[in-house]
């Protein structure tokens, strides 16, 4: 078989692909390798006188970290050193304090209306709590669908108060 310049591209794919499959590593670089004969070799071993191949759409697989590689860059690691981790990136974006001011005021609004709503929503829910003894529905004919709804009442006004709770502490914590 008589081979050409047209067909080594071609050739070498299939024979990439034949190498993987014959055991060769997929993260591994494929060699063109060619002896004092003029043989051509496509092997994952680089010898003297192979080449590394540029091959169009195959890229190694990128090497795993090392295990103690991985455990030195950990946030606790990073502090033991005595490095202070980087919040942010040198060229992260900033925003000018106006911009921000505008913004928390947006977001105290947003949670203020929140926090009316869900206000009025727990006053309503206490409302038809009456304390503890709401009055019964007519589908409530036994006694343990009606225990069922106060129980569901109860967790509705305490969800509720937790939810007011939040969004007091996030109103809070704005600037």
């Amino acid at each position: 078989m008589r081979m050409t310049r047209s067909s080594y591209p071609a050739l070498a794919l299939a024979l990439a692909c034949a190498l993987a499959h014959a055991g060769a590593r997929a993260d591994s670089t494929v060699y063109k390798c060619v002896d004092k004969s003029g043989r051509v070799e496509f092997t994952d071993v680089n010898k003297p006188g192979c080449k590394a191949l540029d091959l169009p759409g195959y890229m190694p697989a990128p090497r795993a970290p090392t295990p103690s590689a991985a455990a030195s860059s950990s946030p606790a690691a990073i502090m033991r050193q005595g490095a202070k981790p980087v919040a942010s990136p040198g060229n992260f974006p900033r925003v000018d304090s106006a911009t921000q001011r505008a913004r928390d005021d947006d977001r105290r609004a947003i949670l203020d209306e929140e926090l009316r709503a869900e206000e009025q929503k727990l006053a309503g829910l206490k409302r038809d709590f009456n304390n503890g003894e709401p009055e019964r529905q007519g589908n409530e004919k036994n006694y343990a669908k009606y225990q069922e709804r106060v129980a569901q009442m109860r967790d509705d006004i305490s969800r509720s108060e937790k939810n007011i709770e939040a969004l007091r502490r996030e109103i809070s914590n704005i600037r």
